[in-house]
């Protein structure tokens, strides 16, 4: 991403209504994986470090994170977090078998070859180990925010399972989220496009009344979207998982 986009990110992360619920679903979806804290967890493409920090507040002990920018690693170093390698997803400087937990939060949208990407994501992972990954959904929604987040594509759902199992992974668990609010997104973006306003970043269009209103809607949908498993929404998260050896 943009130096700026980490500099509104780090401002925003403790009460924006994306990174508030965002993190409150990936809490619920790690703690069931009964993982004991002194498992390897990597976080691939930290960005500010939001993903270490939980990481952290969940009790995991062995954990560091790998991103492309060196902008990303500074950060992270400076708010003193766990060590970030720099380095390429699509290549990653770890041995083979060695992550129990691996999270790649909006990551492969920015990669030139997602593909790659998972085979390194099941290549470090010991057998049984998972893979907690989200995208953006749906190309329509192509935004403002793909554009300042330096986004690729944005990705279907059916074609996203076909890479993973492709790359010798088994599907956990998939859904959409962020469905609730998927069709004012879909308006605002609309209207984003054409007016194009002077904004680094989505995350800068809130107010704190509105921030309490969205903190409350999507705080509900991160709650149903994995018992609904709805078929649209902004977002798509996966918890896929390498397969032991006789499988």
């Amino acid at each position: 991403m943009k130096t700026e986009t980490y500099e509104i990110e780090d401002r925003v992360v403790e009460h924006h209504w994306w990174f508030v619920c965002r993190r409150r679903l990936f809490a619920r979806l790690i703690r069931g994986l009964g993982l004991g804290p002194e498992r390897a967890v990597i976080d691939v493409g930290t960005s500010s470090g939001t993903n270490l920090i939980l990481l952290g507040e969940l009790g995991f002990r062995n954990v560091g994170g790998l991103d492309m920018s060196p902008e990303a690693v500074a950060y992270c170093a400076r708010r003193g977090l766990p060590p970030v390698r720099l380095g390429s997803a699509e290549a990653m400087p770890f041995a083979d078998g060695t992550v129990d937990l691996l999270l790649a939060t909006d990551v492969l949208e920015h990669l030139a070859d997602d593909q790659a990407a998972l085979a390194e994501m099941a290549r470090v992972l010991v057998p049984g180990g998972r893979a907690l990954i989200t995208v953006p959904a749906f190309p329509s929604l192509w935004g403002l925010q793909d554009e300042v987040s330096l986004h690729r594509r944005r990705y279907r759902h059916a074609p996203l399972l076909a890479q993973l199992r492709a790359a010798g992974f088994e599907i956990e668990q998939s859904f959409h989220f962020n469905f609730l609010l998927f069709a004012p997104i879909w308006l605002a973006r609309q209207i984003l496009r054409r007016l194009r306003p002077r904004v680094a970043s989505e995350n800068e269009i809130n107010a704190p009344w509105l921030n309490r209103l969205l903190t409350g809607v999507f705080g509900l949908d991160v709650r149903l979207a994995p018992r609904l498993r709805p078929p649209f929404g902004v977002s798509i998260l996966v918890l896929a998982r390498k397969p032991l050896p006789d499988q």
